[in-house]
């Protein structure tokens, strides 16, 4: 079965609860999260999910030249950032899509599907 990422996005601009305006409706998010991993788990789709933490505290690493250089910082400026993700194996991207929208539901946060390459993906494409 392929493998996609649902990425989680929301606002480069947090609250004292992240991404949430009140202490309650993150811990009602939280809930709701949770509820639909152990929904994942339950369907055999899980494979692993987590959240990140906030923007500033990236470091980029360009090791293009004979000494690594590491910036602080995101590696974009952007009004929305990569908050947390999913990776789940399903049988097809309808269902992949399915999951995203209740995966954003739950955590209140857009959803990008993308699916993994694999090395099967890249042999198909050279055969063709």
């Amino acid at each position: 079965m392929p493998k996609y990422l649902l990425s989680v996005y929301g606002p480069a601009e947090r609250t004292p609860y992240g991404a949430y305006p009140t202490k309650e409706a993150m811990l009602e998010s939280f809930a709701d999260t949770g509820a639909f991993n152990d929904q994942l788990v339950a369907d055999g789709y899980f494979v692993f999910a987590d959240g990140l933490a906030e923007v500033s505290t990236a470091t980029v690493v360009d090791g293009h030249g004979e000494q690594p250089v590491l910036t602080d910082g995101p590696y974009l400026e952007a009004k929305e950032h990569l908050g947390g993700f999913w990776i789940v194996e399903v049988p097809d991207l309808d269902v992949a899509l399915r999951l995203a929208a209740e995966g954003s539901k739950a955590c209140r946060g857009k959803v990008e599907v993308r699916p993994f390459e694999t090395a099967e993906s890249f042999q198909a494409l050279l055969d063709s």
